[in-house]
């Protein structure tokens, strides 16, 4: 299905895939609003408008248009900044585009769920997209006069998501003993007898880890016995970002159809020819990466990740960078100080209260991979160790996105390192590698890069589990370098919404201090740390490593 938004030359709507996260769930006890699944999926579910600019507005409670104030910077677009334009109290945006859904949808436009704002309040409307020539308005309705509210520039001012038109007039409500359904009683009985055991349990030893302090039954698909319930049971919503594209060659205008009609898929007749067409190609395109990675299985080494020592750099290039194989190498910074050195305090002193860029704030949502600006934070070195020295988790994370920010404060730490010129080129702007540091528990989600990289581990162990890139067919790519599968090891995980995961090679292997692993293009891998963890990444070889350039945009 597709959600078109027309432009007219000059609009540059600001638009994205709605946010899971919200500050008054994050200011929370450990964040414990998160727990609630349906409260994710309804922050998650459509799209968002941002503001294309900062202001303040101001109802003075009269009915007219002249009672709302609107203040905003000198240097905003006038078509971009919101008006006052009915009156009542009704502050208005233009939406700077023209949405257009299939035969049959309509979309609703409102505020973005469970994101309140003191002293004003979104309005809904549910607009029939398929068919109508007009843009609309986004209107929020202030709830107190003489109170200036504040928009932030980025700051959500509508969301919408498509639903099916005349569906709501089909549904036939009705109210049913819970004694005529025994099925249903005994699940409900199980269910509150549970609910009792669990908070008669934290009545008695409330558990010291967060994650013990709620039952995850409904997180996790199941019911109070165990059974599963929905076969696609959803943790969370995975939508695609609005990306440039051209018109259908024939846009289509809903034909007139009985109430009790459902909108229809389009016909077999219609989708046909490209589909047919597109299927096949996938099919062999998978067939093909299938047997080509069976066919390396058939040497014994291919079956395993080896661990070499003293590996010659012909060897290397020949065997495993020009074969596109994984190989860990043992022994290649032995001479490193960093090796016996390191420690979180040894660091702490070393790099002092010189501030650096990190990734934080993580554990709030699943996708922290694929919005990494958003997360990016900075403080004081030594502070940043106290603060993951305090707790495990993927809250808080020196990564290579950081590198850049970081270069000049971590300098201090090179003395400790040494080269890898069997391999690596120093003619390169980060002759060092990029750094990353963290806690226990750090995480790096499924994905996969556009570079042949070496990650060189110096402290502490981290677990990988990596899938060949002839897999792709089998792990659900999902945007960019993504997968819709972000940890395999996720106990939640929906493997009927996934079933081809089963046939996808999966080795797993732990990266002890001082080993390298090469990890090459377009090989599937997530990462996690066991220990505190220094580790750095690599890119500079002296063979070709530019495939990046002719990546196909998403």
């Amino acid at each position: 299905m597709e959600l078109i938004c027309y432009l007219h030359p000059g609009w540059k709507p600001h638009i994205r895939p709605a946010e899971a996260t919200r500050e008054w769930m994050d200011n929370t006890p450990e964040s414990f609003a998160y727990r609630c699944l349906p409260l994710n999926i309804a922050n998650a579910h459509g799209w968002e408008v941002l503001s294309p600019c900062a202001f303040t507005a101001c109802w003075a409670g009269g009915t007219g248009t002249d009672a709302v104030l609107i203040d905003t910077p000198p240097d905003a677009d006038p078509t971009q900044v919101p008006v006052s334009l009915f009156g009542q109290g009704v502050l208005t945006f233009h939406i700077a585009g023209l949405f257009r859904t299939e035969p049959g949808w309509n979309l609703w436009a409102g505020g973005s769920p469970n994101r309140p704002k003191d002293g004003i309040y979104p309005l809904s409307g549910v607009i029939e997209t398929d068919w109508a020539p007009y843009t609309f308005t986004m209107n929020w309705r202030f709830t107190r006069a003489n109170h200036w509210v504040k928009f932030a520039a980025g700051e959500p001012i509508c969301f919408v998501f498509p639903v099916q038109r005349g569906y709501l007039d089909e549904v036939t409500p009705r109210l049913v003993s819970m004694e005529d359904a025994p099925e249903v009683l005994e699940q409900f009985h199980a269910w509150s007898r549970s609910r009792d055991e669990f908070h008669a349990k934290m009545a008695r030893e409330m558990p010291q880890s967060a994650s013990d302090k709620w039952q995850k039954d409904y997180y996790r698909g199941i019911d109070a016995k165990g059974q599963p319930g929905a076969a696609d049971h959803s943790t969370k919503l995975r939508l695609k970002p609005f990306t440039a594209g051209t018109a259908p060659t024939a846009p289509a205008s809903p034909t007139k159809k009985a109430k009790s009609e459902p909108s229809r898929a389009p016909t077999a007749r219609q989708t046909e020819p490209e589909t047919k067409q597109d299927g096949v190609a996938l099919r062999k395109r998978d067939w093909l990466l299938d047997v080509t990675e069976r066919q390396r299985e058939l040497a014994p080494s291919s079956t395993r990740i080896e661990r070499r020592v003293a590996l010659g750099r012909d060897e290397f290039f020949e065997r495993y960078y020009a074969a596109s194989r994984p190989v860990i190498l043992v022994g290649e910074m032995a001479d490193w100080p960093a090796l016996s050195r390191w420690t979180p305090s040894v660091l702490r002193e070393k790099v002092g209260a010189r501030t650096v860029e990190y990734q934080g704030d993580r554990a709030k949502t699943e996708r922290f991979e694929m919005y990494k600006d958003a997360h990016r934070r900075e403080m004081p070195f030594n502070r940043f160790i106290d603060t993951i020295a305090r707790a495990e988790g993927n809250d808080a994370y020196i990564t290579a996105y950081n590198s850049e920010r970081n270069a000049e404060a971590l300098s201090v730490l090179h003395d400790d390192l040494g080269f890898l010129d069997k391999f690596l080129s120093r003619d390169t702007n980060q002759p060092h590698g990029m750094m990353w540091i963290g806690p226990a528990g750090t995480v790096t989600s499924l994905h996969h890069d556009l570079t042949n990289n070496f990650i060189s581990q110096l402290v502490g162990r981290k677990r990988l589990k990596l899938v060949p890139a002839a897999d792709v067919g089998k792990i659900y790519n999902h945007q960019h370098v993504f997968s819709e599968v972000a940890d395999l090891d996720d106990p939640a995980l929906n493997r009927t919404r996934f079933p081809l995961l089963a046939g996808a090679r999966v080795y797993d292997v732990t990266l002890n201090p001082g080993e390298i692993i090469f990890m090459p293009l377009a090989w599937w891998h997530q990462v996690k740390s066991l220990d505190f963890s220094v580790t750095i990444t690599y890119t500079n070889f002296l063979w070709p490593n530019d495939a990046y350039k002719s990546y196909p945009a998403d």
